[in-house]
């Protein structure tokens, strides 16, 4: 516990209301609200944003096949092993890293394939365009659209 509040920024660490309302006077909100009683800060963003509408429609999209579907243990079983998938390839990568020579190898790797990657896709406009469409092809075959 000591090492967490240690690794803390010093704005966490402001115990007094009117400090901490000056602290987020300076951020770029439309308005804030500080509770005394249980210290805990509501920030609303200004602008809109084109996520929260593509998001909107995954989370009906998701809603849609759960309410169509009629093998919902398979679901269960699904979300599980998705879970099982993701436990054991934590401890996988976490066994490897233990390993004296294979991280080196795979940091080299990890840093050629994103050096790769901008190369290919972010550093161009028209690359970046066909990236988006790729990705939105993609969601689009995940969610059957």
């Amino acid at each position: 516990m000591a090492s967490i509040v240690v690794s803390l920024p010093p704005l966490l660490l402001i115990k007094s209301s009117k400090t901490l309302s000056r602290a987020f006077s300076k951020l770029p909100v439309s308005s804030f609200q500080v509770r005394q009683n249980r210290a805990s800060v509501a920030v609303k963003a200004t602008g809109e944003n084109s996520e929260s509408s593509s998001s909107l429609s995954v989370t009906k999209s998701v809603q849609n096949i759960w309410d169509n579907s009629e093998d919902r243990p398979a679901l269960f079983g699904l979300g599980f092993a998705a879970i099982a998938a993701l436990w054991t390839s934590v401890n996988v990568v976490s066994a490897i890293d233990k390993l004296p020579v294979i991280p080196s190898v795979f940091e080299i790797v990890g840093i050629l394939f994103s050096s790769w990657f901008i190369y290919r896709y972010l550093l161009f406009k028209p690359d970046r365009e066909e990236l988006f469409q790729i990705v939105n092809k993609t969601v689009s075959d995940i969610l059957g659209q």
